[in-house]
């Protein structure tokens, strides 16, 4: 691939990830926190996180997007 088409793909990359950012704002996720075994019984405790992306970090991602297809033009 050439160059010129991989920036217009990373920027485009970057244009959808900061999109998503700002319409989801975040991200959730759950791991094993504790588990017990009492003999044939098994107890597991799963926690729900949530990872808060900040909106600057979304209007950066399509502000640089938006730079590198425009540079890639001229």
């Amino acid at each position: 691939m050439k160059a010129r088409t991989l920036i217009a793909l990373a920027a485009v990359i970057l244009i959808a990830c900061g999109t998503a950012a700002l319409i989801y704002r975040g991200f959730d996720y759950s791991g094993r926190t504790r588990r017990v075994d009492l003999g044939p019984v098994e107890l597991a405790v799963k926690k729900q996180e949530r990872v808060e992306i900040p909106v600057w970090v979304g209007v950066s991602a399509i502000g640089v997007g938006t730079l590198l297809l425009l540079l890639r033009r001229k």
